[in-house]
């Protein structure tokens, strides 16, 4: 996947399943990811791996 610095990205049903994996995914070739989900602690921990 070529690089996505500089793009941003919408993820619904980032909180688990294809969601979250796509989420993680962007953020690890440089999108800048926006999260939502209906279970926010879920949500809050899929984030938080995006920060590390």
């Amino acid at each position: 996947m070529p690089t996505l610095q500089g793009r941003i990205a919408l993820v619904t049903g980032a909180s688990q399943g294809i969601g979250r994996a796509c989420a993680l995914e962007l953020a690890r070739h440089g999108a800048t990811v926006a999260l939502a989900a209906r279970q926010v602690d879920k949500l809050e921990t899929v984030a938080a791996e995006i920060r590390e």
